[in-house]
């Protein structure tokens, strides 16, 4: 008799069903592993990060991290996006070369080197850039790499505990008099990463989130408003907190990432469903003993990270066959090495040569690791898309 086939570990992954599955049944028979991404899900993604900015009547400008791809971007655009968000500078320039119209850069930018670069590139181009500070020394790179008017956003920490000054410092006070004072420097308003609505636990608890970082960034425009400047846009950001808050208070702007993709995190946290997870690695059984069935995709392909920001992860994703039955749940990667997974197959080997679909706990980093992303549409047919920002992250 066969022992059943072991339950993901982690809670709120156990209500998989096969239909919920069913567009990686027609990933393509391609040499293994690569990054799979199926349009179905990840149009739907889209869709509905730009429904709830119309919705609430806010601006829309997802950030590139997620998937570093041009050819996702111009979807987003499509869908009504106002512009973009990136990381770094090396990471932006590849969009604002690629003729995109308007940029932020969500991260400080203390080298003036780096910074004049930038400007001189969407300069060229004709790109709206907009960057950020936290810190004084921040603001004197950036006042002293503008030629123009640049806009820049103060980075607020909402309780990430990351980047941003919290409004009742006097690290805040000095920041902003900086900003204020700086005459190439243009105060646009504030900025904010509730990244800690990854640990919130489910729908709820990111509610809770949602709404402290509304009261902080609140406060910390009258602050602005009290010390002379003005606060035009207030813009938040964290895929959490932008799928389940229902009130964004004065927020003029949303800049999710990982919405577009989804990933196991999703899933855990109630804000996603199997449905809806638009990116998987495809890997091949190439090996098997009696634990485990071995893969050929290991932490270069995977990557091995687990739940953003103290989420809640159990191994390193989920694994379910792209062919044969459809009977089996979801299997756990339990450990990785560079160029190996280990699958719990719980005692019913899987079969060399099997083909798996591997969910991950967290999208961005597979993506990253990856040059091209196979796009495979609901009819088993496919196209390659560049990961054009590729090997920016050092930048």
């Amino acid at each position: 008799m066969k022992k059943p086939l072991p339950r993901p570990a982690a809670d709120g992954l156990a209500d998989w069903q096969p239909s919920a599955t069913q567009d990686w049944r027609q990933v393509p028979d391609l040499e293994t592993p690569f990054v799979a991404v199926s349009e179905a899900p990840l149009m739907r993604n889209l869709q509905r990060g730009a429904a709830i900015a119309k919705r609430e009547g806010l601006s829309l400008r997802p950030h590139i991290k997620t998937h570093k791809s041009l050819a996702i971007a111009r979807s987003q655009l499509a869908l009504g996006a106002s512009g973009l968000t990136a990381s770094k500078p090396r990471e932006a320039l590849v969009f604002i070369k690629a003729g995109f119209p308007s940029i932020t850069i969500a991260y400080p930018v203390v080298a003036a080197g780096a910074a004049r670069t930038v400007l001189r590139e969407a300069q060229e181009a004709g790109c709206d850039l907009r960057m950020i500070v936290d810190s004084v020394a921040g603001v004197e790179s950036l006042e002293e790499a503008a030629t123009r008017p640049l806009p820049v956003f103060l980075k607020v920490d909402v309780g990430l505990g990351r980047c941003g000054v919290r409004p009742t410092t006097a690290a805040f006070d000095a920041v902003l008099k900086a900003l204020l004072k700086a005459p190439n420097l243009k105060m646009t308003g504030l900025l904010s990463h509730a990244g800690h609505s990854y640990a919130a636990g489910g729908p709820d608890g990111i509610r809770g989130v949602a709404e402290q970082e509304i009261d902080v960034l609140e406060h910390a425009r009258d602050r602005v408003v009290q010390a002379g400047g003005s606060v035009d846009e207030i813009s938040v950001g964290s895929t959490p907190t932008v799928l389940a808050a229902t009130d964004f208070g004065q927020a003029t702007e949303l800049r999710p990432g990982n919405y577009a993709f989804l990933d196991l995190t999703a899933l855990r946290l109630g804000i996603a469903g199997w449905k809806d997870l638009a990116l998987a690695v495809v890997a091949t059984v190439i090996s098997e003993n009696d634990g485990f069935s071995i893969i050929d995709a290991g932490s270069k392909t995977l990557s091995s990270d687990g739940a953003p920001h103290g989420g809640t992860a159990a191994g390193f994703g989920l694994a379910i066959p792209v062919s044969g039955s459809d009977d089996r749940l979801p299997l756990t990667v339990a450990r990785l090495s560079e160029e190996h997974g280990f699958v719990d197959h719980g005692g019913q080997r899987l079969g060399i040569g099997s083909r798996l679909a591997i969910f991950p706990n967290h999208a961005c980093p597979v993506a990253n690791l990856a040059t091209t992303l196979t796009m495979v549409s609901t009819d088993g047919t496919y196209e390659r898309a560049s990961v054009d920002a590729h090997a920016t992250s050092s930048s």
